[in-house]
């Protein structure tokens, strides 16, 4: 009987190449077939989850990049008493020709003037008349949009602290307001004509598309996510909000 025992527990441990290949069970096409069924419904629930969080983190990483552009403005402005000029341009992603006017892709420039005085004074300003401060930036998948002030709006137009850009009935969001009188290219010829910009004077101070009006507590950049070139049918729950105040031009990102 011990002996017996002993092959039992020996003949349990052998390999299932010594068993013979009468041993050896793999899976039954059901089986497979079940859990491949389990690997795409699980796909299928989770896929949208990723979809928004990458939605969520490119709309927010623009928004820093657009603060950072900001901020390189301003204190190039201060630090050489001078004027400069971040563009905003809307091009088509879907193009392939630079300088379409479209969705999907938001690029920026950073000109200030040579002299130091403000030469946006009428037309085009004369790319002669102006230097590069940084090189072109380019974000996919953003749109620039306008978000309404207050409280009591649909969900996703408003946001909890932002506080409001609209005086005296016009609403100083750079996506509502009409397009500058004195836009700018450079170099001279650039596909990319920045009709949206915002202003930094020597002081800091900063105004949307060069307006000659007072300075306004604050102005604001919109932004929500895009599918390449097509923008969301209603505004997504991923928005930023980018503002910026008139006296010493200070950004701070509002995020919903």
């Amino acid at each position: 009987m011990q002996a017996q025992r002993a092959h039992v527990r020996f003949a349990d441990y052998r390999t299932s190449a010594e068993r013979g290949p009468e041993s050896i069970r793999g899976f039954t096409l059901l089986e497979l077939l079940i859990v491949l069924g389990i690997i795409g419904l699980l796909l299928a629930l989770i896929a949208p989850a990723f979809t928004t969080i990458k939605g969520g983190t490119d709309v927010t990483s623009a928004a820093y990049t657009i603060q950072g552009v900001l901020d390189t403005a301003r204190t190039y402005a201060k630090a050489n008493n001078t004027y400069t000029w971040v563009g905003f341009f809307e091009e088509d992603v879907s193009s392939t020709t630079p300088g379409t006017i479209g969705v999907g892709r938001l690029v920026m420039e950073i000109v200030a003037s040579k002299d130091g005085t403000n030469v946006a004074t009428s037309g085009l300003i004369p790319a002669t008349s102006l230097i590069q401060v940084d090189k072109l930036t380019k974000i996919d998948n953003v749109h620039l949009t306008a978000f309404t002030d207050g409280s009591g709006q649909p969900p996703g137009t408003t946001f909890d602290t932002r506080p409001p850009v609209t005086f005296n009935g016009t609403q100083y969001s750079i996506a509502s307001m009409a397009n500058s009188a004195t836009p700018f290219q450079y170099p001279a010829g650039s596909p990319y004509t920045f009709f949206k910009s915002v202003q930094f004077g020597p002081g800091g101070e900063a105004r949307v598309n060069n307006s000659a009006s007072s300075l306004q507590p604050a102005a604001e950049i919109g932004l929500e996510p895009t599918h390449g070139a097509t923008v969301p049918p209603s505004i997504p729950a991923n928005v930023v909000a980018i503002q910026f105040t008139g006296v010493g031009g200070n950004v701070k990102i509002y995020r919903r």
